[in-house]
């Protein structure tokens, strides 16, 4: 499944710092915008994976709700 976030990406001195828009925590930096949007990509993944295995980790599945949620921006 491929889903959309915003990438933020900022030259801070000699190095490019970005974060995702959508999702707090999912912050990196690099020398080079490339090397920061990968180290995103990377940082996004590992962020989506632990909240999953946090989620199945939790309450039994007969005591969690489970709906997808959708909002206009």
């Amino acid at each position: 499944m491929t889903r959309e976030f915003t990438a933020i990406i900022e030259k801070r001195g000699k190095w490019f710092v970005g974060y995702i828009e959508e999702i707090p925590g999912v912050n990196t930096q690099g020398k080079t915008v490339k090397e920061t949007r990968s180290n995103l990509q990377e940082a996004l993944n590992l962020i989506l994976q632990a909240n999953r295995e946090l989620a199945i980790s939790g309450p039994p599945p007969e005591r969690v709700i489970r709906e997808s949620i959708y909002v206009e921006v």
